[in-house]
């Protein structure tokens, strides 16, 4: 019997994706399950698994093809003479006869990636479940193809990141973009982690850092000022109960933002450990497209690489974002005396079309003010 082996179902903000190099080829044994090929989307990797054990015995869509969901891409058969190993005459593939890494060397019959999880999909489309993605991990640098002196290197870009291109110009020419900065002085903060991290993180089975001080203290001031957690919609204003917050994660293949579902209901144990398991599940490519929709806000982090000051850009249809950077120790003036503090520069940048410049900067000074008295923020932890 022959099955299709149709694309898996999409996200609503995902319409199509691209097909990378099949990882098996016509007329090779295939396990239930097994990945065929993996999809490039606008925002992640996945798999389409083979649907039952058998012989793949065509592609009908080759390396490179824009596919949409729930189309036919491979054909399997199933059966005895699946079973026996005999390959069917008929087999054919509209592929490239061999796939190749990226060094170059032929892949060998049935490798596969370590770095991929299994994907399971039902025959029925009605009945077909979101494949699990696959956020590729760093190459070493040595399989990083490289121009000879003198010359150039011209490939195209992923469409992860030709999306995020498109999303950052779209917001650029629709938003009325304008940033306000701060300065918060982290040593409360530092204190009180030095004070409780170990009975913390023996409690929680999780270190104390820094982000969850900072989903609460947005939090705090999102409940204050309702309007930096809206968004535009046409003519609409579209007010969100809850503050989901988007934590910006960079990724070889570009930045990907997975959403802290309703930040405003967990303690600082809860934000540290769904953080981290943002972190680990990205690396173990367990991440769903779901994770990546939505949102109301927005934090990233600059400071992780070495920035000092920036103007992060909104992730439409949000109106806000905050970016944090480096803690620098630097001369402040406290109470007529110049003392040597941990400082952080803060950026709001917010859509000014919806969000007054007093609304913008009272939040940040209110995320500015939970900070330089972080008791309150841990109390739920």
């Amino acid at each position: 019997m022959k099955l299709e082996v149709r694309v898996p179902t999409l996200s609503d903000s995902v319409a199509s994706g691209t097909l990378l190099p099949w990882r098996k080829q016509a007329g090779e044994t295939v396990a239930r399950d097994e990945a065929l090929v993996d999809l490039e989307t606008d925002k992640v990797i996945l798999e389409i698994p083979a649907p039952a054990s058998g012989i793949l015995v065509e592609i009908r869509q080759p390396e490179g093809a824009v596919v949409k969901a729930d189309e036919v891409v491979a054909v399997i058969e199933t059966g005895e003479g699946a079973v026996t190993g005999v390959i069917p005459n008929e087999v054919k593939s509209s592929s490239a006869p061999a796939q190749t890494l990226a060094s170059g060397s032929p892949r060998p019959s049935g490798a596969r990636d370590d770095n991929v999880i299994q994907a399971k999909a039902e025959l029925s489309p009605a009945l077909v479940k979101p494949a699990v993605e696959r956020v590729q991990l760093p190459t070493a640098a040595s399989a990083v193809p490289v121009a000879a002196p003198g010359e150039t290197r011209r490939e195209p870009m992923s469409r992860l990141r030709s999306r995020v291109a498109e999303r950052l110009v779209a917001a650029q020419h629709t938003a009325a973009m304008l940033t306000t900065f701060n300065e918060v002085n982290m040593q409360p903060v530092n204190e009180l982690r030095q004070r409780f991290k170990a009975e913390f993180e023996v409690k929680h089975g999780i270190k104390l850092g820094y982000m969850s001080f900072f989903v609460r203290a947005v939090c705090a001031a999102l409940e204050q000022f309702p309007i930096v957690n809206a968004s535009i919609d046409g003519s609409d204003i579209v007010w969100h109960a809850d503050a989901d917050i988007g934590i910006a994660i960079s990724s070889p293949r570009g930045l990907v933002v997975p959403i802290l579902r309703r930040a405003q209901t967990l303690s600082s144990a809860g934000i540290e450990l769904a953080i981290a398991d943002f972190a680990r599940r990205a690396r173990d490519n367990k991440l769903t497209l779901e994770e990546l929709s939505g949102g109301s806000f927005s934090i990233t982090n600059g400071g992780v690489f070495g920035s000092l000051l920036s103007t992060p850009i909104l992730n439409p249809p949000q109106s806000a974002i905050l970016g944090m950077h480096t803690i620098q120790e630097r001369p402040v003036a406290e109470n007529g005396q110049v003392v040597i503090r941990p400082m952080m520069y803060l950026a709001l940048t917010y859509d000014h079309r919806l969000i007054d410049g007093r609304d913008a900067v009272q939040f940040l000074v209110a995320v500015k003010a939970a900070l330089e008295a972080p008791h309150a923020l841990l109390e739920q932890a």
